[in-house]
């Protein structure tokens, strides 16, 4: 995918170059433009499945959730800051407004269940994790590299921690079609690499 082709904002090309340029980063691993334009496609394919939803404020929030990404925290609300200063000119305040919310519901993944809106980037977000087993392999290494200034055995509890909580959720999409093409497949996946962690602690 062009990334750039794929902005939703033609009249404002410069700040989708500068979109552009923040995933490509070379110090990103995963939360890079490969990253983007995945979650792009599976905002497209729920759309196309019939799931509702606002596009517009649902694909800007795609654009900037990860925005801002440097294994620090806080990264999630630097980058709502970047939609809030940016946007105002380009679209009504409330796509702002909603915009900005999106983006902060990226930070734990667990809209409420009449947030369509939410539901959906975040599914979009989370969908890596129901990839097949090559690509879930590249995206876990990727999120290594990333965190490779963190200490081995401190990032596998995290790790582990994040995997387990995922686990603890009653289902970790919220769209119908997520739920039906995904969830197994993800679960799968967070319990196979789960049990590597603590095998490889034992």
């Amino acid at each position: 995918m062009d990334l750039l082709m794929a902005w939703p904002l033609p009249g404002a090309r410069a700040l989708g170059a500068q979109l552009v340029a923040s995933y490509d980063h070379p110090e990103r691993r995963y939360h890079d433009g490969r990253h983007l334009a995945e979650v792009l496609e599976r905002i497209h394919e729920l759309a196309a499945d019939g799931e509702e939803f606002d596009r517009l404020p649902v694909v800007l929030a795609a654009w900037f959730h990860d925005s801002v990404y440097d294994g620090q925290p806080d990264a999630e609300r630097r980058s709502a800051a970047w939609a809030a200063e940016a946007l105002p000119t380009l679209v009504e305040q409330e796509v702002v407004d909603e915009v900005v919310r999106l983006v902060m519901v990226t930070e734990h993944h667990r809209p409420d269940d009449g947030d369509r809106n939410g539901c959906a980037l975040s599914d979009a977000d989370l969908a890596i994790l129901a990839a097949a087993p090559d690509r879930y392999a590249e995206y876990v290494a990727a999120v290594r590299e990333e965190y490779a200034h963190i200490a081995d055995a401190d990032f596998a509890a995290g790790r582990a921690a994040v995997l387990r909580d995922l686990l603890a959720k009653p289902h970790l999409f919220q769209t119908a079609r997520a739920r039906s093409s995904w969830e197994a497949a993800a679960r799968a996946n967070v319990a196979a690499e789960l049990g590597g962690l603590e095998g490889a602690r034992a």
